[in-house]
């Protein structure tokens, strides 16, 4: 069992290096680094943190935000996103990349795929017989690698593709056994996975299109939301969209994005 210290330490830690608020999820963080401990032969919580602190970079950091992040979504969460995008977003930034035809989308919370290839499936079906003379390849980043894994192997449960589409479904995925169906190639083809802490400078080169940044800024305090959200304003072209989740919001006095719908904002200029 952590002690009130060994709490205190790790969600300092954590809010530091990855943003995350952990301070009201103290029976979650007890319960998994406590199987993680046992597991790993550790005597207490500080001598892993130990461990972490002196190699931010090594494995035992990695496995402790494989642990404490919550990766819960599914295919085809809040559809109404791919409805607007389909309707708006993509007729506006195919427009937009008609020069160079390179479409620049990011899932930039991806979690274990489902997101992703949903996207790359609804980008697929929009430019249907021109795709191969544009380059769609989505972005898609989470902070824990061990979701990135799941999202690379693409295999799914049943009950996890029901709510994909049947002409979708019956294209992308191949059933592999009773209970399983594996994405393939041709949809894994589109998705460029990589590990990103979204605290970290951003890389980019080029400026996208559109952001998807859903579900996880309720993990974020509101200065450590705003950062994020600001930062990634200034890598979107003009007039570029944002979705956000439905339960989450902007205040529009914090940044400059434009408010559209609910959970929908887009960059200034076009």
């Amino acid at each position: 069992m952590i002690t009130d210290n060994e709490f205190h330490h790790i969600v300092t830690y954590v809010k530091k290096n990855y943003g995350i608020d952990l301070s009201q999820k103290r029976v979650l963080v007890g319960g998994r680094l406590d199987n993680y401990l046992v597991r790993n032969g550790y005597a207490n919580c500080e001598e892993y943190l130990s461990k972490v602190e002196k190699n931010p970079k090594g494995v035992e950091a990695t496995d402790l935000i494989n642990v404490l992040t919550t990766n819960h979504t599914y295919f085809m969460r809040e559809s109404e996103h791919f409805d607007y995008m389909t309707r708006v977003a993509l007729p506006w930034a195919k427009a937009k990349a008609a020069r160079d035809r390179d479409l620049r989308i990011w899932s930039a919370a991806s979690s274990t795929g489902e997101e992703p290839y949903g996207l790359a499936m609804v980008v697929l079906d929009f430019f249907g017989l021109e795709h191969k003379s544009w380059d769609t390849r989505i972005l898609a980043t989470d902070v824990s690698t061990r979701v990135l894994e799941h999202a690379s192997r693409g295999i799914y449960l049943k009950e996890d593709v029901e709510p994909i589409p049947q002409k979708w479904k019956q294209h992308y995925f191949k059933q592999i056994s009773p209970e399983e169906f594996q994405v393939k190639e041709e949809l894994k083809k589109e998705l460029i996975y990589r590990q990103f802490n979204l605290m970290n400078p951003f890389p980019f080169k080029r400026k996208f299109h559109i952001v998807f940044l859903r579900n996880v800024m309720i993990y974020f305090p509101d200065d450590t939301k705003y950062q994020v959200v600001n930062k990634i304003y200034e890598f979107m072209e003009p007039g570029g969209y944002l979705f956000i989740g439905t339960t989450e919001s902007l205040n529009r006095s914090m940044t400059p994005f434009q408010y559209i719908q609910p959970s929908i904002y887009r960059k200034q200029g076009a």
